[in-house]
């Protein structure tokens, strides 16, 4: 394990105080679980957004306000809809 130093803001260092407790661990674990967390999103995410059928989400507005709210709904029909391997 390295050693490293970081600043927290009250707000954080107060947040991040009761989630250890909640926990029962110390902060320094907690702080750990939340970075290990983050990362493994993150990678996540990364690994998501590697697969072509997502490869489109995001480039443009359709107009469509619900688009937002029912992109499943549309993502799933488009898939029903074509052969996409």
């Amino acid at each position: 394990m390295f050693r490293t130093q970081v600043y927290l803001t009250p707000e954080q260092h107060a947040a991040l105080r009761r989630a250890a407790a909640t926990s029962g661990v110390s902060m320094t674990e907690e702080l750990r679980r939340l970075i290990d967390r983050h990362l493994l999103a993150k990678g996540a995410a990364a690994e998501l957004a590697r697969e072509p059928v997502f490869s489109f989400v995001g480039i443009g507005e359709s107009g469509d306000s619900e688009v937002a709210e029912r992109h499943d709904e549309y993502l799933a029909g488009t898939l029903r809809d074509t052969d996409v391997r």
